[in-house]
């Protein structure tokens, strides 16, 4: 038996009854901009779906994309969404947010419109030609970020293209962003589907088991070790081994570390939660790292701000363990590795070492609570308060019910450092650093987990680049707090910027060319979009407004001038930073001496 349907129209309804093991539609809804290479085909069909696949309009395609990826976030990667677009800059403008999917292993599922596969119009409005290459359109943009790109040019193609594209986005090892671009005329044209290609269909996520010998390798390790140290990354989260982590870590007495994406694995006060690791970590963490013998890393990229650009893991005999789903990851940097589901791991390893324990310096947490409780304390001075004051008023306000969250920029060294995370409490965006991720981001997760107390914490120049699902969220009725610093420019940059003997240039408002000084009314705008704005004075009166948001049934946003040059000292590790070689300031070529001494410290392996 077969029924006639648009591929479009196939396409949505298979969508909707594709469900999970933990229940519920996998693809939760779609976020559209329609344009002429989607509304006719694309959009009647959506229009036709219903509730049974619900479809959101967003304001602009990057950041309908940023609220899916921090959906599927927030949902351990479980559950997704997708988005659709026209041809042409509706889908360039995707490209970035693909990437930061691409990077951060996240599943969204990208529909931009194509060209007409049936050449007749051709050029149609807002196609990119190549001059060697018929084939190409602008869409071939997202190859590189994808994880599956596949280019829908007849109606029969989504038979195929569709269960790989679940593939690709349901398996740890695989998960990421997948682009099917579909040509405009065949999201319209009509084909006899089989009635069996519509039935629901299930995915489960597989949990993959270690190489016997491997594990075996890995085991012994562990038993040779004099001093281990875990660093909890993303996959212990999306592997749901949160429990597992803490119950392994208290049975051996290992120290535990954590990177952006392992924050809040363990809750922050877990006797064995030693902190943030890197460039952005606390003392308590880096000194532990310093002195391991054995580094595990579970469910980490060991990215550059976890590794101290690999500089950071200093004992001369140090032999790392990489445990991740994904072998591209687990053999990064002479790595022993052991490729496997985070949780499986963990129960393997810890039933073979028994009884086994290791020391650990529970002092060195004391010291950081000390020194973190120093730099978030309300100030005692009439200045404009520093950003970890503004954290510190944010923390006094949050219950175990808060979910903080961030980007690019100062924000996420800040609170990495220095926010006292609860169990599943943190979500920043830190594989790509992406500024405008922010807004959009607390949309995703207050749709995801509608229960939870979301707090956005963006600086004035993030707002800027992307705000405009503030208004989204609006007509929506999704409630969150945003808490905008302004410190009038790219404060954090600058700071690096200075930091590597260059002069401050370009990146605060007033140190650019201007001809009239900038005067932005951050109130004003957030309220012009429907959302509730208020700009308070002291850190006291963010306090009080914190703790009034919490009523509000749409967005409230909080603005507070900040001080652009002062962060947190303590904690941290070296970055690479390459400085110039040749410059006629002195301040460069003394930074650039100081550059020259700490590479010698890296160790590739």
């Amino acid at each position: 038996m077969t029924i006639r349907l648009t591929a479009a129209q196939a396409m949505m309804r298979w969508l909707s009854v594709q469900e999970t093991q933990d229940g519920g539609r996998f693809i939760e809804g779609v976020w559209a901009i329609f344009g002429h290479g989607n509304v006719a085909g694309i959009g009647e069909a959506l229009h036709g779906m219903g509730k049974a696949l619900p479809t959101w309009r967003g304001h602009n395609e990057q950041t309908m994309a940023h609220a899916a990826i921090a959906f599927s976030k927030a949902n351990k990667r479980r559950r997704a969404m997708a988005v659709t677009s026209s041809i042409g800059p509706g889908a360039t403008n995707m490209v970035t947010a693909c990437a930061l999917a691409h990077v951060n292993r996240i599943p969204v599922l990208f529909i931009p419109g194509d060209v007409f596969a049936n050449r007749a119009p051709d050029p149609v409005l807002q196609q990119v030609e190549d001059f060697e290459d018929g084939t190409v359109s602008a869409n071939d943009c997202f190859r590189p970020v994808s994880r599956y790109f596949d280019r829908i040019s007849r109606p029969e193609h989504i038979l195929t293209a569709l269960p790989r594209a679940f593939r690709v986005m349901t398996d740890p090892a695989t998960c990421g962003p997948v682009t099917l671009a579909f040509c405009q005329d065949v999201q319209a044209e009509a084909f006899d589907y089989p009635e069996e290609f519509f039935a629901p269909k299930v995915w489960r996520f597989p949990r993959p088991e270690p190489d016997a010998m491997d594990l075996a390798e890995a085991i012994a390790l562990f038993k040779a070790a004099k001093a281990p140290v875990i660093v909890a990354g993303g996959g212990v989260i999306y592997s749901q081994a949160e429990a597992d982590l803490a119950a392994f870590a208290v049975a051996h007495n290992i120290p535990v570390v954590e990177t952006q994406g392992g924050k809040s694995a363990l809750d922050f006060d877990h006797a064995l939660n030693f902190g943030p690791v890197g460039v952005t970590g606390a003392s308590s963490a880096n000194i532990v790292c310093e002195a391991a013998d054995l580094v595990i890393g579970i469910g980490t990229r060991f990215q550059d701000f976890t590794t101290g650009s690999w500089s950071l893991f200093k004992h001369p005999k140090r032999r790392i363990l990489s445990i991740n789903v994904q072998g591209y990851d687990a053999a990064k940097h002479g790595a022993m590795q052991l490729v496997s589901d985070a949780k499986v791991a963990l129960q393997l390893i810890g039933k073979a070492l028994g009884t086994q324990k290791f020391a650990a310096d529970a002092s060195l947490r004391s010291d950081w609570f000390r020194a973190t409780a120093a730099v978030k304390a309300a100030p005692t001075s009439n200045g404009l308060p520093t950003d970890a004051q503004v954290i510190g008023a944010v923390q006094r306000a949050a219950s175990k019910a808060t979910v903080v969250m961030g980007a690019a920029g100062t924000m996420p060294g800040e609170l990495h450092k220095i926010w006292d995370a609860a169990a599943g409490g943190y979500h920043m965006e830190y594989g790509y650093s992406c500024m405008g991720y922010e807004i959009a981001g607390a949309m995703g997760i207050k749709m995801a987990r509608p229960d939870a107390d979301v707090v956005c914490m963006v600086g004035d120049g993030s707002y800027m680049m992307a705000n405009s699902e503030l208004a989204t969220a609006v007509m929506m009725g999704l409630p969150f707090t945003v808490v905008l610093t302004d410190n009038r420019g790219y404060g954090c940059i600058n700071r690096l910027q200075q930091g590597t003997g260059g002069a401050s240039f370009n990146n605060l408002l007033d140190d650019s060319y201007h001809v009239n000084a900038a005067h932005i009314d951050f109130v004003a705008h957030a309220g012009s979009m429907g959302a509730k704005a208020l700009k308070v004075g002291s850190i006291g009166e963010l306090e009080t407004a914190m703790a009034e948001a919490k009523t509000s049934t749409i967005p409230v946003v909080i603005v507070i001038d900040t001080d652009p040059m002062p962060s947190t000292e303590a904690g941290g590790t070296w970055w690479d930073v390459a400085v110039p070689e040749v410059s006629v300031r002195a301040e460069v070529r003394a930074k650039r001496a100081e550059y020259e001494a700490a590479t010698g410290k890296q160790r590739e392996n």
